[in-house]
């Protein structure tokens, strides 16, 4: 991605006439990621006597090298959280109608996603009728589908137990189902809808239709409510775990990662893709997709969230304020304690950015050449005498070294 970026992002940021800030950032950040332009360490093998730098990363939150171990940390936090009773994993999706507006205005319809989703859930879980009680999970957006394109989604871990609205007391829901899919829809549907129109009433909400009619939001609207909407609500086959494990391939970056990127020309970009299934097809397909690469990075671009935007939201009993207290006394009332925490862990170390950045990198410190140890020599300054670092707008910082890597 890096390498795209260096290359072609000059002409990318010429064909537009207002690049966003933001978007610029990001790509600035990327294409500086593991050069000398953000600095580093400067190592020395004690066999050979070679000298490797090793840059540092961006650690933006978009770029698809950095934060592993970061995603890595959450995963772990998240699977100690997690409760002996049946969990569930719930996909909510706006429809197309819906998801071209929050195109235009992310912030605002992607924030009513989070919100009435975790709404619906706990309105439904609350009902006496199916069940009566308070529950709680963990939404993580995400904005895109195998080929990049706009397509908001909301995956949400739900587990099926919380406390009965009446009592208090700790209840267990039913391991085969959480609720119809078609009531969660429906009630999602409705809410969101409201919200939303509640919103363009506000002013909140830009929208300007092709033919200038006063009225083409509200038939927007009527459409979509026309229309069915898609919830997903299955119990995990490999447990919660595997959820996580997913989900965190894309907490701390976005849309796809240098793995999926089989080949870049300067002109074109090659990547693999899943595609959509077959009728009677159970597993899979997999191709390959090749575009411009102008195509490539506006797809890539397309899901760079608004500046303080929280991808990663915990909702009902399990909310950031109160989700230590519930799972004492939900522990408590199971008869079960909390997971001792990895030794080490970096989430409970105290540890400065810097350090967590250096748990990045996944080769030992060896010679690639003799695979003798490495000697830390020096720090490598950031940027270049006479040079600043990078910025919107600025030319593309050097091509790192080979021998580059950085922790």
């Amino acid at each position: 991605m890096a390498e795209i970026f260096r290359r072609a992002g000059p002409a990318w940021r010429r064909g537009r006439d207002r690049p966003d800030r933001g978007r610029l950032k990001v790509m600035a950040a990327i294409e500086a990621c593991r050069t000398a332009v953000l600095g580093g360490h400067l190592y020395q093998c004690e066999g050979c006597g070679r000298e490797h730098p090793r840059y540092n990363s961006c650690r933006n939150r978009h770029c698809p090298a950095c934060q592993g171990a970061a995603a890595r940390r959450w995963m772990e936090a998240r699977a100690r959280d997690i409760l002996p009773v049946p969990t569930f994993h719930v996909v909510f999706t706006l429809p197309n109608e819906i998801a071209d507006i929050a195109f235009a205005n992310r912030r605002t319809v992607l924030d009513i996603l989070f919100r009435t989703a975790a709404e619906t859930l706990r309105t439904i879980a609350a009902d006496p009728r199916r069940g009566g009680v308070r529950i709680g999970g963990t939404a993580v957006l995400h904005t895109w589908n195998q080929r990049l394109l706009w397509h908001p989604h909301l995956h949400c871990v739900v587990p099926n137990g919380g406390f009965d609205v009446d009592t208090g007391d700790w209840k267990t829901g039913s391991g085969r189902f959480l609720a119809p899919v078609k009531v969660l829809a429906s009630l999602f549907r409705r809410r969101f809808l409201e919200e939303l129109a509640s919103a363009h009433d506000r002013g909140e909400i830009v929208f300007r239709s092709d033919g200038g009619d006063p009225d083409a939001f509200g038939k927007v609207l009527a459409r979509a409510r026309a229309r069915d909407w898609v919830v997903f609500a299955k119990r995990p086959f490999r447990g919660p775990r595997q959820v996580f494990a997913y989900l965190s391939r894309y907490t701390h970056r976005v849309a796809i990662g240098d793995s999926r990127i089989l080949g870049f020309d300067g002109e074109t970009v090659r990547f693999r893709c899943r595609r959509p299934k077959l009728p009677g097809q159970r597993k899979p397909r997999y191709g390959v997709e090749t575009v411009t690469t102008d195509t490539f990075i506006t797809r890539f671009m397309t899901h760079v969230l608004p500046d303080g935007f929280h991808r990663i939201r915990h909702f009902g009993i399990l909310a950031n304020g109160c989700r230590r207290e519930t799972l004492d006394a939900a522990r408590a009332a199971l008869g079960v304690t909390e997971p001792e925490p990895e030794p080490h862990d970096p989430a409970d170390s105290g540890a400065s950015d810097e350090a967590r950045d250096e748990e990045d990198a996944a080769e030992p410190l060896a010679c690639p050449h003799c695979g003798a140890p490495l000697r830390h020599l020096r720090e490598i300054p950031t940027g270049r005498p006479g040079r600043p670092g990078p910025g919107p707008g600025r030319d593309p910082p050097p091509k790192a070294s080979p021998m580059a890597s950085s922790p």
